[in-house]
């Protein structure tokens, strides 16, 4: 996958890998093996002799590499196809799963969403309470020298917190103090799948040879800094979203990849450790939940009161694209904040055009020769500007358009200048549609959307002598319409469970600034030798960690909320709709966005703190969704770790989760059904749980047509005390649409001062 830190934008791809060959030319891989811990035999002192026990009997050669014993109980291992299938048959193991390798899903946004200034951090508790949070971030490290790191008017490491600040040769034990409270890497899955790491260009520590942790680390919880930006841009003051809170950094991703027995391992220390909110911006399967690593553990995570936030992936403007689904979860999608970096072009027929970089340097002078990339290559795939695909005798002193895909972009800018090209425009295909993305390139470079860039390459086709030039604006701020969905994002239908609407938020994803390494250059690339203290980069990576922290704010505010019902704060008062009331917009598309790209919403935290209602879940509830799923009592129990038997004379069904958005999965009516008029007839149960004063809440829907009927029984709650409960139940009457339809509805109930909002969204297949 090349280095982790330029491909935030990567399409999510599922890798299974050969690590080496033994003596007998049998290939060996990872396993996790899921041990039943209940059913130990009495033979063995503890867990650990029975699990090296059950691992020699079928490999005499193999080593423990983790033992697991929090998230779930196991351990991982190195083993042949035969041996792992010999394993899987003893007595007590639950399963052995192959490791698989997931990837990154790579500040103004405070103010953005609210939290500029002292009136709206009113709404919150003082630092105080702010501070006893911790925030665990399993990612590529830590950068612990960053002045977002400042431990300054922090009182005393949290009496909850257990982790410790792991030493190394590259990380002292003044790496940590009292923000960074604690640092550990994991290594031991990625070194036996690719080999020993090579310390000369990445260290065995928590430190940060990356970027991308550092990043979503301080974007979740970074320190106020005053002066921060890249190359002038963005200039202002730097915070993180709970700027009060503890950091913990858990290093489970390395140069090529994050593997899933180190993520498991972070997960289950961070969950020994005592954080209160575990941050992941990455994922990589598409799979049962009992086979998710990060489901398995998200599991016991929120068992214990941690709420888990998760990115969505980039996979987006495809549908179906979402990873990290499980309900347990809190999936986070990408939007746009109100700030840009524009760039201006023109081109010699006198037409002005509008993109967007980061550049900082020498600026060309006016109209400089224009040649597209396409007509300057031998390669198939020339007016990508691929390593070696431009002829230097047709871009020497010109400007190429080069074509978005393929290989990083600020790459192919020195593609350009290696070929002798003194700038580049970088031009969208219908790929990418509209969606801007600003880098910090090494040649005066524009980006520009598909439609500028059309115009760009019309005028070379039709003119003998083309020329351009470009000038750079700075920031720019107070963009609209905003946020809009960015095209990246990963979209819904849940593909693992249609009936749970994902992703299950939005939040700032594009052009985020935040604290970076001193191991790497803003663009990742290994030729970028420029230190930064700060960089810009997007993602649902950079989305993530902004609903980490805001998970942290409500958690030191509501402490006795547990992470459903911060999840459901967070879900029911976040907007989909400008002020004017138009939907959100989609850049991928230029029209209205819909819940499957943005969930509840935008996050919106200085309502979230006081929702009003919430949608609670407990343990059992989940176990209740996993028997409607028909999972095995195995299956539940390497995801729970404990027995549970579904009672064969209980109806379950995924319907009836109290869950804060609806899905409402129909089949289109086909062969002698085709014309029947009968209508599909489902009804789903919620439960509402008053977090505020005592209040009557009515019941409103609207929708986009009156072919489905929604009918909300009662229409009226009245709450006469706090954590009263009251359920409804709501009846959807739909009528058969052609596979592929999708309608979208929203009910809110109101008391006249709180608005709690669900999305609605029904699709036939």
């Amino acid at each position: 996958m090349g280095r982790l830190r330029v491909m935030v934008l990567s399409t999510l791809v599922l890798v299974l890998f050969h690590v080496f060959v033994d003596a007998g030319q049998n290939l060996k891989k990872t396993y996790i093996i899921h041990m039943d811990k209940s059913n130990m035999p009495a033979d063995f002192d503890d867990h650990t002799q029975w699990y090296d026990s059950s691992l020699k009997s079928v490999s005499k050669s193999a080593n423990i590499f983790y033992t697991y014993n929090s998230v779930i109980h196991g351990y991982s291992t190195q083993l042949t196809a035969d041996e792992a299938k010999s394993l899987e048959q003893q007595p007590g193991i639950l399963s052995v799963h192959e490791e698989v390798r997931y990837e990154l899903h790579t500040t103004r946004s405070p103010s953005f969403m609210g939290l500029g200034g002292r009136e709206s951090m009113s709404f919150f508790p003082q630092s105080e309470a702010r501070s006893e949070v911790i925030i665990g971030v399993l990612d590529t490290g830590v950068y612990p020298e960053s002045k977002s790191f400042d431990d300054t008017g922090l009182g005393p490491v949290p009496k909850s917190w257990k982790g410790t600040c792991q030493i190394s040769e590259y990380f002292a034990a003044s790496s940590c103090n009292r923000k960074l409270i604690g640092a550990r890497f994991f290594s031991q899955g990625y070194e036996a799948a690719l080999g020993a790491i090579d310390e000369t260009t990445e260290s065995k520590s928590p430190r940060d040879h990356e970027g991308h942790g550092t990043h979503t680390a301080t974007t979740a919880a970074g320190s106020v800094v005053n002066g921060a930006n890249l190359f002038g841009y963005a200039a202002g003051t730097a915070r993180g979203m709970a700027s009060h809170a503890r950091v913990a950094a858990y290093k489970v991703c390395w140069a090529e990849g994050c593997f899933s027995s180190d993520i498991l391992a972070g997960m289950d220390q961070a969950v020994i450790d005592g954080v209160n909110v575990l941050s992941l911006s990455l994922g990589g399967t598409i799979s049962d939940y009992y086979k998710d690593v990060v489901a398995i553990g998200a599991f016991t995570a929120a068992s214990k009161g941690i709420f888990v936030s998760c990115s969505a992936g980039n996979g987006g403007p495809s549908s179906g694209t979402l990873s990290n689904v499980a309900p347990w979860i809190t999936t986070v999608g990408a939007g746009t904040m109100d700030r840009e970096f524009p760039a201006y072009i023109s081109i010699g027929n006198g037409k002005k055009l509008n993109g967007v970089s980061l550049y900082h340097g020498k600026v060309l002078s006016p109209l400089m020769p224009l040649v597209y990339a396409g007509n300057a290559s031998q390669a198939s795939n020339g007016n990508l500007c691929t390593s070696g695909s431009l002829i230097p005798e047709k871009v020497a002193g010109k400007i190429v358009v080069c074509d978005r895909g393929m290989n990083a972009r600020a790459q192919k800018g020195l593609v350009v200048k290696d070929a002798g090209g003194i700038g580049m425009i970088l031009a969208n295909t219908d790929t990418y549609g509209e969606e801007l993305v600003a880098d910090a390139h090494f040649i005066p470079t524009a980006a520009v959307g598909q439609t500028a860039g059309n115009l760009i390459k019309q005028y070379i086709a039709s003119n003998s002598n083309p020329t351009a030039t470009f000038a750079f604006g700075g920031t720019k701020l107070g963009v609209q319409p905003s946020p809009v969905v960015a095209a990246f994002s990963s979209r819904g239908p849940n593909p693992i469970t249609p009936d749970i609407l994902k992703p299950d938020l939005i939040a700032p994803g594009v052009n985020i600034l935040a604290a970076w390494t001193d191991k790497v250059g803003p663009t990742g690339l290994q030729k970028d030798t420029r230190f930064v203290g700060y960089n810009i980069i997007s993602g649902t990576s950079m989305s993530c960690p902004h609903v980490s922290g805001l998970a942290a704010l409500l958690k030191a505010a509501h402490p006795e909320w547990s992470p459903a019902a911060i999840r459901s704060a967070l879900m029911t008062t976040s907007y989909s709709t400008y002020k004017n009331g138009k939907t959100i917009d989609d850049v991928a598309t230029g029209m209205s966005s819909t819940p499957f790209d943005y969930g509840a919403g935008h996050v919106n935290p200085t309502a979230a703190v006081n929702p009003g209602l919430v949608y609670d879940l407990t343990v059992d509830d989940y176990i209740n969704f996993l028997c409607a799923l028909d999972y095995s009592t195995s299956m539940i129990k390497v995801i729970a770790k404990r027995d549970i038997s579904c009672d064969e004379n209980k109806e379950y069904r995924v319907a009836d989760l109290n869950y804060p958005s609806f899905a409402i999965p129909l089949e289109t009516a086909w062969g002698e059904y085709a014309n029947s008029s009968a209508p599909t007839v489902t009804r789903y149960t919620r439960t509402l749980t008053n977090v505020g004063n005592p209040a009557t809440y009515k019941a409103s829907v609207s929708s986009e047509t009156q072919e489905v009927k929604i009918l909300v029984d009662p229409q009226t709650l009245t709450f006469s005390r706090k954590n009263e409960k009251k359920t409804y139940t709501v009846t959807f009457t739909a009528s058969s649409k052609p596979s592929g339809t999708t309608i979208f509805a929203r009910l809110e109930w109101s008391d006249g001062q709180h608005v709690v909002a669900s999305p609605i969204a029904f699709s036939w297949t």
